[in-house]
């Protein structure tokens, strides 16, 4: 029987990149490693993107930036994220759009300013470590079937989540149509009302 995820406990780990495109707007996707409340195995062997039954995607979104000292500050506005079950796994980090190739069954809307903050090091242009946190509230989801047993996240997480994440400051390959991308970590605890 699906549980409501008890208030600032556990609601899921997630890994994923940060993608910058040239007109400086930015997006997030990635994959599940735990998803508090589902059964069995999130995983289609080896944990990966590449096997990751639920993945994330966002709405490209832009930081107004502000800096204080060696602290880089990005403030984003309100913006939205989907949840995807991807019966089929097979995302790939070179193709941000396998992310949300499969069936939507949630959506988030941050409900507040997302403040990140970006430390620098005594190098010219490297970061040490970048940090951010937002809460969101669950605006849509639909029932899902995984393993044989039927979800649905307005069950589990029905007001929403709070995420603190980390970013690498080491920036890496970048796709065609985007100019940055950096890899991150998000841990996310069930809100209360």
């Amino acid at each position: 029987m699906m549980e409501l995820v008890r208030t600032a406990s556990v609601a899921w780990y997630v890994t994923g990149r940060f993608y910058t495109a040239a007109d400086q707007t930015t997006q997030d996707l990635g994959y599940f490693l735990h998803l508090q409340g589902i059964e069995g195995d999130l995983f289609d062997g080896k944990p990966s993107e590449k096997t990751a039954f639920f993945t994330f995607r966002s709405a490209p979104f832009t930081a107004q930036p502000v800096t204080n000292g060696d602290i880089s500050l990005g403030l984003d506005t309100t913006g939205e994220f989907t949840l995807y079950l991807k019966r089929h796994p097979g995302a790939s980090f070179d193709q941000p759009s396998s992310f949300s190739e499969g069936e939507p069954i949630a959506r988030f809307r941050r409900v507040s300013v997302v403040m990140g903050a970006t430390f620098s090091s005594p190098q010219p242009q490297q970061g040490l470590l970048a940090l951010n946190v937002f809460t969101a509230s669950l605006i849509w989801s639909q029932e899902f079937e995984f393993r044989g047993a039927r979800y649905d996240l307005r069950r589990l997480l029905p007001n929403g989540i709070t995420q603190w994440g980390e970013a690498s400051p080491t920036l890496l390959p970048a796709p065609k149509g985007f100019e940055k991308v950096c890899a991150f970590v998000g841990s996310a605890i069930a809100a209360g009302r």
